[in-house]
């Protein structure tokens, strides 16, 4: 009864919260970018970095595929970015297809390149569809993982967390028990997946708080630039995607560009109501795209800095 008054006072004052201009901008904003495979992909991914750096950025992290298949280009990127930005740059680490000596050495090039923060997560399969199996001499789980890089290094660590239940996680209860023992293990924050409605977050905001989770929980905000695309990735980390977004995107297949504006005002509003409900960090998968981002942070009333400090 309890989740559902809260659940319901945190919608009434995001209905009644005002509209994006008198937003003040008090916000906390981080980027997601991934590996590029090729040189096209590289410019479009600097690109990016470009547009967004001047909107200052806690820190901005670069993902890492399943068994480390990404592992040159991710620490390239990510080691560029701390070389060549004043942004924070936070790498990606899984358990996945490694042993704990091999995840230990990527960790230690991390931090000999200046990077202080890493993303710290289980990872998927290695192969889509089969169950996850930790690898022999491996790390476990994300808590094992947290554990084994802060004896190393006193890294920054950010880990993942479901809103809508990780799918492995045998019901809501135990998913928010994995978190809880991620953050006592040392994490810094938890970063959602990406969700489409503010009430799922609020829920899940205000378990974690009952369970005696106190670190801060950021929403992961994915602006939809393909609606087959978020679906297909929805299908397969468990998250609901509401039936009036199938009818909001309908028809727009051939209209990129009044794609982009609804999936902008979509995205914008999401955040708006998250606003409302008390929130003021955000993290966006920008999928290496910075326009639908830019727009967002601009419509929650974040300006370009002069300087971005390290």
């Amino acid at each position: 009864m309890n989740a559902k008054l809260d659940a319901s006072r945190e919608e009434r004052t995001a209905h009644d919260a005002p509209l994006f201009a008198s937003l003040p901008g008090d916000i906390d904003i981080s980027f997601e970018f991934f590996p590029p495979k090729t040189e096209k992909m590289n410019e479009q991914l600097w690109q990016a970095i470009e547009t967004l750096g001047p909107l200052a950025p806690r820190f901005v992290s670069v993902t890492y595929g399943a068994g480390g298949s990404t592992r040159e280009r991710t620490h390239g990127t990510v080691a560029r970015i701390a070389r060549e930005t004043p942004f924070a740059a936070a790498a990606h680490l899984t358990c996945v297809e490694a042993t704990r000596e091999e995840i230990d050495e990527v960790a230690e090039e991390y931090w000999n390149a200046g990077v202080r923060h890493i993303v710290a997560l289980r990872g998927d399969p290695a192969q889509a569809g089969q169950p996850y199996a930790t690898h022999p001499g491996g790390y476990e789980n994300a808590e094992a993982l947290v554990r084994g890089l802060l004896a190393r290094h006193p890294f920054e660590i950010s880990v993942a967390a479901y809103p809508e239940c990780h799918p492995d996680s045998s019901d809501a209860a135990s998913d928010i028990d994995n978190l809880k023992r991620k953050i006592d293990a040392g994490a810094t924050r938890a970063i959602t997946q990406f969700f489409f409605e503010p009430d799922t977050f609020f829920r899940f905001r205000d378990e974690a708080a009952r369970a005696g989770i106190n670190a801060e929980i950021v929403p992961g905000i994915m602006p939809v630039m393909n609606y087959a695309s978020v679906t297909r990735m929805a299908g397969q980390c468990g998250t609901d995607v509401p039936a009036w977004m199938e009818t909001l995107f309908e028809g727009l297949d051939d209209h990129p560009a009044a794609r982009r504006l609804v999936s902008a005002t979509l995205a914008a509003e999401l955040c708006r109501r998250l606003y409302a409900g008390g929130v003021r960090q955000f993290h966006f998968y920008t999928l290496n795209r910075a326009e639908l981002a830019y727009a967002i942070c601009h419509m929650l009333g974040v300006r370009p800095t002069k300087e971005t400090p390290r």
